[in-house]
């Protein structure tokens, strides 16, 4: 998924700068911040899906309205 991707970029050059700053954690510091990272864009993603959803459900009750209040 993109999601994996787009962590593993933001844990990447959060990684170049501590390392520029002279500093630095271990590997397995990254690895949990890329998880951290994708569970944001992963819960922001489902946030956006049940909007959408929820429209779907609004436009097809009023479709639903339109054709009984029409028969």
């Amino acid at each position: 998924m993109h999601q994996d991707k787009h962590a593993q970029a933001m844990a990447d050059r959060f990684r170049e700068l501590v390392e520029s700053a002279g500093d630095s954690l271990p590997d397995g510091h990254y690895d949990e911040l890329k998880l951290i990272i994708e569970s944001g864009l992963d819960a922001a993603l489902i946030e956006s899906m049940e909007k959408v959803a929820m429209k779907l459900e609004s436009m097809a009750r009023e479709i639903k309205h339109d054709v009984e209040t029409e028969s």
